[in-house]
């Protein structure tokens, strides 16, 4: 089967970084992939997306043009006639929906989020039924699709989109009076940094000898970046750097602490890669990564926007290093075996299979079964 996979952009911080494991999984059940992205945006994804060897064009530049780029999309539709449309994220999802209906072509559709906007949610509940099946990437983000979204139980199959490396570099206990903590993701205001400046203010004013032991690395670019920088000036904060868009696996290997105080996430995928770094994780209880911490007791939960819990969750792990890394192992071990490759590899095949995508010689794919 030919699918176009239509994705929002080539962010660093997009859905374009998990794609070459689900490519594999595409291929390996016997598919031939053509990516289209809709935007370009800082395009530091178009790395991974290359190392993978699969055709792709780009479509669109740094902002959205809806008309245009659904007008383009459609062209490379009819040009390349394929079997099925496969989106992500909410962007590509609706224009993908639009394309997909124009040229008689069934959709099939990945949901990432578990918080949407409330214009947005109309416009995904209007055109939910566009979408022939729904691939939810975690519990949270199906039970939201059920919830908000209204889709059908039977419309809907859940692959969760993390696979845990274990030849990634793991995270050793901090053991020279110092002890790092460390955030990946997009300086975007849902991600909650302007909170962490603010509870590590709280910090210093309240512990200023364990606020000098603590420093911070924000690892990523974004929107919002000039004004979490000015306000980490005008804190006068001198243990907080911005270290710009990096590899994942190197730069958690540095931290002994990790830290994602986000208004809202899907799965998670960052927070998930610290544990998987052996790393103790803070964060709201918000998407799968809270499930995880609860389940593996891999880290500490904090309501979002509680500047003086968060403050003391961070000067909690400061003074106990070796509870800390005793906490960050616990959340590895759960992480390995929850989402180990061969998980990864199964449920993948299972969705595909209740997508009606069908998967090489497994047989003829079954639309109605919901895989978990």
């Amino acid at each position: 089967m030919k699918i176009c996979y239509v994705i929002n952009s080539l962010d660093g911080g997009g859905g374009a970084l998990p794609l070459p494991r689900i490519l594999a999984v595409l291929r390996a059940a016997g598919h031939e992939v053509f990516v289209v992205s809709l935007m370009e945006r800082d395009g530091l994804a178009r790395p991974v997306l290359e190392a993978t060897g699969t055709p792709y064009a780009v479509i669109g530049g740094a902002k959205r043009r809806f008309v245009r780029t659904a007008l383009r999309l459609n062209r490379i539709v009819k040009t390349m006639a394929p079997d099925l449309i496969w989106t992500s994220l909410s962007h590509a999802t609706v224009t993908g929906q639009l394309v997909g209906r124009l040229q008689g072509i069934p959709v099939v559709s990945w949901l990432h989020n578990a918080w949407l906007k409330p214009v947005n949610a109309m416009i995904m509940r209007a055109t939910v039924s566009l979408t022939r099946h729904w691939i939810a990437d975690s519990d949270t983000v199906a039970a939201f699709g059920k919830r908000v979204l209204n889709i059908d139980q039977d419309q809907i199959s859940i692959w969760p989109i993390f696979q845990a490396d274990p030849e990634a570099p793991v995270a050793k206990a901090a053991d020279s009076g110092k002890f790092t903590i460390g955030s990946l993701g997009r300086l975007h205001p849902n991600k909650g940094y302007d909170v962490l400046i603010e509870a590590l203010a709280r910090l210093r004013d309240t512990s200023p000898a364990r606020a000098r032991t603590l420093q911070v690395l924000i690892a990523g670019d974004g929107p919002a970046r000039a004004d979490l920088q000015r306000r980490v000036a005008e804190l006068k904060l001198t243990n907080v750097w911005f270290v710009g868009f990096v590899a994942p696996g190197p730069f958690l290997a540095l931290l002994n602490g990790y830290v994602q105080p986000s208004h809202h996430e899907g799965f998670g995928i960052a927070a998930h890669e610290a544990m998987c770094a052996g790393l103790p994780v803070i964060a709201s209880p918000v998407g799968e990564m809270a499930n995880s911490i609860r389940a593996s007791g891999g880290g500490v939960l904090v309501d979002y926007g509680d500047v003086e819990a968060l403050a003391g969750a961070l000067e909690n792990l400061a003074k106990a290093p070796q509870w800390a890394f005793e906490c960050g192992q616990e959340g590895r071990a759960w992480v390995m075996a929850r989402y180990s490759r061969s998980a990864f590899a199964t449920n993948g095949l299972a969705a595909i299979r209740a997508a009606g995508v069908g998967v090489a010689g497994l047989g003829a794919p079954r639309a109605s079964t919901a895989a978990r």
